[in-house]
């Protein structure tokens, strides 16, 4: 397997609250993430993530998942979150009432 993540998880906390995290992430839903750094991005979640079986570089095998954002009014704007790097999700339409 070719995936690689700098943080990878095994722990039941750990995975719990990645998993809290897919949750809140519906696709379509326009969200700003509050991130671990400090800083924040905005835009339209394209689809939402799983969490999957990353190596980190010690080839630890574990948990991690990542959520691609982009902005309709930006075309070729995108940017990859890795879910362990999100502090807060704050929602900024209702789509997380529509999303099965």
């Amino acid at each position: 397997m070719g995936r690689q993540a700098k943080h990878v998880y095994t722990d039941h906390a750990s995975i719990r609250q990645l998993e809290s995290l897919v949750d809140e992430l519906p696709a379509n839903g326009h969200v700003v993430l509050l991130l671990k750094d400090g800083s924040s991005c905005d835009g339209v979640v394209s689809t939402r993530p799983n969490v999957q079986v990353f190596r980190d570089a010690q080839e630890r095998e574990g948990i991690n998942a990542t959520v691609q954002l982009e902005r309709p009014d930006v075309p070729e704007w995108r940017r990859q979150v890795w879910l362990d790097q999100i502090v807060r999700v704050e929602h900024l339409d209702s789509i997380m009432a529509s999303e099965n």
